[in-house]
């Protein structure tokens, strides 16, 4: 949501660091978030926030409290049901803290690169894994340091190291905490 309304601010110029101008936006966007895609304002951007002129953008929109104020309350909504799954850096801390599965998914800093560098999906083209690893390390200092909602892992969250796991194996991990936590087993971290 946050890479979506970055894109929209750019879509329609409004500067990134207005704040009040942006939280309009993120108030008042209609936001469809199924099958996989993302959607603002009618506008399919799934894979147009996946560049890093979004990642900064992303970050620019995170760091404006009553941005993620507003995004926080639409989140807090979209959940209020239950039976939802959310991914997000402060997911399981700010926005679900009482969540009943949360799951921190991570890898060592070389591997994340290596994995975004040489994702099309992300950048369009592959990138340097020394550019896009300096960048990531900026994004994590950033939204650590933030004043709203820093990132970080929920301590009643099962921490997944995924730099030598596959996706298949990632995701068979992640299902299993699921069943078992859904189930009421113990399940280590």
């Amino acid at each position: 949501m946050y890479r979506a309304v970055g894109w929209l601010a750019l879509h329609l110029s409004v500067p990134l660091e207005d704040e009040a101008a942006v939280a309009r936006l993120a108030q008042e966007a209609a936001f469809d978030l199924s099958g996989g895609r993302v959607r603002i304002d009618g506008h399919d951007v799934t894979e147009l926030i996946r560049t890093p002129q979004m990642d900064t953008a992303a970050t620019a929109v995170a760091r404006l409290p009553t941005v993620r104020a507003v995004l926080v309350a639409r989140q807090r909504t979209m959940g209020a049901r239950g039976e939802i799954v959310m991914e997000g850096r402060d997911i399981g801390t700010t926005v679900f803290p009482a969540a009943d599965v949360k799951i921190y998914l991570d890898a060592d800093p070389e591997e994340r690169a290596r994995r975004r560098a040489s994702d099309p999906a992300h950048s369009g083209q592959p990138a340097s894994v020394a550019t896009v690893a300096t960048a990531m390390q900026a994004r994590d200092q950033a939204d650590r340091t933030r004043a709203a909602s820093p990132l970080m892992v929920a301590p009643d969250a099962v921490r997944i190291d995924t730099t030598h796991l596959s996706i298949q194996d990632v995701v068979d991990h992640v299902l299993e905490i699921v069943r078992q936590k859904t189930t009421g087993q113990h399940v280590g971290g």
